[in-house]
């Protein structure tokens, strides 16, 4: 298993330059703030309503974040935040003062008709999360599809993703791949949602509680089988640290060393291309491994060897359990 890690300090403060408006500047100007402060969708016709703006935050390093991002916050009618107490602290670093408002999934039915009428009346609203990009693993969906409805103007200002992050340190192959969120906390629902996974032909990427991860992995193992993975923690902060190998190597690593501190994401590859194994091979396969061995140690082996679904191999095991000639089995 190989691990790495990435020391860094805070860079200094970016450009404090105020912008004075979100106005359309004349057509020969030039300057790159300005051009930034003005790029959003055409419409096609001009239109009284204001823009929501999607805003991606720093993840971890308070730098991460764009000069268009700091003109349009310094500059909209009100900032639609995840928890105002978190995004005050940002705001106070680039020296930013904006008019903020809660927006989360406990008041989004509440907040998001505010929201719409401020738009509506040619208000400019930016919309962040904690940390991150807008909608990625929040209900964020539902104001954007709500300004859809409505007609509304919607753009978004790229920037900082744990997901994608993720994924280049992984290592692993990046052509396709599937963000999967938070894996149920209990084992029995989070075994089956990774059932449900497991013949996805994409790389899987996870976020996960440190205090849960050991016992993730483990279920990982036994259900999708011995694949490469990486655990990557603290991205863009100080300790950053990815480790990487096969699923059986860091779920003794963390079973050994407990759970790690800091935010958590895991990747893991798709399904390995394997020969084709008909029914009556893995019907073969499970008749002698529940000769020697419990049904759900028998399963687990299978699915380990044929990379099959563990569901399917399970199903199967059933049937040979339920077969009168087999009553000596399991």
């Amino acid at each position: 298993m190989k691990k790495s890690k990435a020391k860094r300090k805070s860079s200094g403060s970016l450009d404090k330059s105020r912008s004075s408006h979100l106005e359309h500047k004349p057509e020969n100007a030039t300057h790159p703030s300005e051009q930034a402060e003005i790029s959003k969708p055409d419409t096609g016709s001009v239109s009284l309503s204001g823009t929501l703006y999607i805003i991606a935050t720093p993840i971890g390093n308070a730098s991460d974040i764009s000069l268009r991002a700091l003109d349009i916050l310094r500059n909209v009618h009100v900032l639609a935040c995840e928890d105002t107490r978190v995004t005050s602290k940002l705001l106070a670093r680039h020296g930013i003062s904006v008019p903020m408002m809660a927006y989360h999934e406990h008041n989004g039915e509440r907040a998001r008709p505010v929201i719409i009428k401020r738009l509506k009346n040619g208000e400019n609203v930016a919309l962040v999360s904690d940390a991150g990009t807008p909608l990625i693993s929040d209900p964020g969906y539902k104001l954007v599809r709500a300004c859809a409805q409505a007609g509304l103007t919607v753009t978004t200002l790229p920037g900082a993703s744990a997901v994608m992050s993720a994924l280049v340190l992984s290592g692993l192959p990046t052509n396709r791949f599937m963000f999967a969120g938070f894996l149920p906390p209990k084992r029995g629902q989070r075994r089956h949602e990774l059932d449900g996974l497991a013949t996805i032909p994409a790389t899987l990427v996870f976020m996960e509680s440190p205090r849960r991860l050991p016992n993730c992995l483990a279920d990982m193992f036994e259900v999708l089988g011995n694949r490469d993975a990486a655990v990557s923690r603290e991205i863009t902060k100080l300790y950053e640290e990815t480790r990487r190998g096969s699923l059986q190597e860091l779920c003794q690593t963390y079973a050994l060393e407990g759970p790690p501190k800091g935010e958590v994401m895991i990747v893991v590859s798709g399904p390995q291309k394997t020969e084709a194994v008909d029914d009556e091979t893995l019907e073969n396969l499970l008749r002698a491994a529940l000769q020697r061995t419990s049904l759900r140690d028998a399963v687990k082996e299978v699915a380990l060897v044929t990379q099959l679904p563990r569901q399917k191999v399970y199903q199967h095991a059933l049937d040979i359990n339920r077969d009168p000639e087999d009553n000596d089995l399991g």
